[in-house]
This record gives C-alpha cells, sequence and structure tokens, in this order.
C-alpha cells in the first residue's frame, strides 16, 4: 500500500467571520487507511471535514488531493474527484422514498439501478424499506441509506461525521463493522467521532483534536489511553 497521502491538510487554518476555528491543522489520510478524528465537541472537527469536502474555505495553508493543492475547489468538483461526504445528522430527505434518496445520487453520473444494487447487496433491509419514506426509518436504517448512497457513487476518499450520534450501541457496531469492510474495499476514510470508542477498533490511526489543532496523532490504542486518562477524566 502506498503511504503518499491521498488527502492531506498542512498548516490550514479556516474559520467563520473573523473568528479562526481551525489553527494549522495537519492531517494526512494515505490510501486505503481509517483516521480517526477524536476529541470533545467545539474542537473543530467538523470544520475540519466541511474544508475536506469544499464545503468551507481554507482562509490559509494547503489542501492537497493526491499531491495536488486544491484550495478553493468546490464541494461539487471534489464530489467528481472521488470525495463523498456523509454529514452528522445523516443527511437523508426525511420526505423522500428510500428509492427516492438514492435517485437523488444519480446527479454523479451512476443510474438508479447500480445505486440500488448497492444499496439493497449490502442492506438487504433497505430493499424491504425501497417505498417506505426515510424519515419514519430507525436512526440506524437512515445512516445504512446516506452510507448507501454515498458508495453507489464508487468514492475515493469518504468523509463520515459523527456516524454514532443519536443510535443504540449495537447499531453503532454495525455501521461502524460496514465501514470497516469498505476500507478493507480500498476506501480511504477520515471520521470525525466524538465517541472514540465506536470507531478506534477499525482505525489504522488517530488524531487528537483540541481547541482547533491536531495536538497529537499516532497509534488508535495510544490515542484512547491519552484521550481516557487526560482529557475526558479516566
Amino acid at each position: 500500500m502506498s503511504t503518499e497521502p491521498l488527502l492531506e491538510l498542512s498548516g490550514v487554518r479556516a474559520g467563520y467571520g473573523s473568528i479562526e476555528v481551525l489553527h494549522g491543522v495537519d492531517i494526512a489520510l494515505p490510501p486505503g487507511a481509517v483516521v480517526a478524528l477524536l476529541g470533545p465537541n467545539g474542537g473543530g472537527k467538523t470544520t475540519t471535514l466541511k474544508v475536506c469536502s469544499g464545503i468551507h474555505p481554507v482562509s490559509s495553508g494547503e489542501f492537497r488531493l493526491g499531491g495536488h493543492v486544491v484550495n478553493g475547489a468546490s464541494a461539487a468538483e471534489l464530489a467528481r474527484l472521488g470525495i463523498c461526504s456523509i454529514p452528522e445528522g445523516r443527511g437523508v430527505f426525511p420526505n423522500l422514498t428510500v428509492r427516492e434518496n438514492l435517485w437523488i445520487a444519480t446527479g454523479t453520473g451512476v443510474s438508479l439501478a447500480e445505486l440500488e444494487d448497492v444499496a439493497y447487496t449490502r442492506f438487504p433491509i433497505l430493499g424491504e424499506r425501497r417505498t417506505q419514506l426515510a424519515g419514519s426509518m430507525s436512526g440506524g436504517e437512515q445512516q445504512m441509506l446516506a452510507l448507501s448512497r454515498a458508495l453507489g457513487t464508487n468514492p475515493t476518499v469518504l468523509l463520515l461525521d459523527e456516524l454514532s450520534m443519536g443510535l443504540a450501541p449495537r447499531i453503532v457496531s454495525q455501521i461502524y463493522d460496514i465501514v470497516g469492510e469498505l476500507a478493507a474495499e480500498g476506501v480511504s476514510i477520515l471520521v470525525a467521532e466524538q465517541f472514540a470508542r465506536a470507531v478506534l477498533p477499525i482505525a489504522t490511526s488517530a488524531a487528537l483534536m483540541l481547541q482547533g489543532r491536531v495536538v497529537r496523532t499516532g497509534d488508535p490504542a495510544e490515542i484512547e489511553e491519552e484521550l481516557s486518562t487526560s482529557y475526558l477524566g479516566g
């Protein structure tokens, strides 16, 4: 496996108006890796993912994809380059059916038949629910739908924000098992997660983010120990 980063932030600063939120963030995502971005709420994790998906601009520093600087690229341009994002809160359309939610992803050039094949093969329950309104499904099923919509576009990089939010521990475990399978299939994944124990079993490395800075990067087990002893009060 190549160790050259597929996606990289180098000294990235970003903010909202006059308030700087990211203070020189450095993150590297190698091909086929799962990098867990950990830390408490308000640390800058979501803004970091927004920068990586092209939703939020970089004020200084470099955002690189495949070694090329892509500062200023739009979300649509980055999507065509293989970056797919699942935002916090799942991002499904509650008043549309499962099938209609999948159809929305055809804007990337993939057919509905292909999207449905990917979704129903990986998550048979979605096949049973294809005519059901997404908003009437459980949180876990909605997360499966959001993942399916992303996977149908054959992403190179998957950006995941707080997958565990609002889900039962058993469902969280199932969802992250699937994320681990995706990484094994070659998708590179950057996942922001407040609940470290949900993602660390599948992570290849972890970065601890506090107050807009990555303060530590390393082995997931070491970061977990540091999180529990130093930052989460044991």
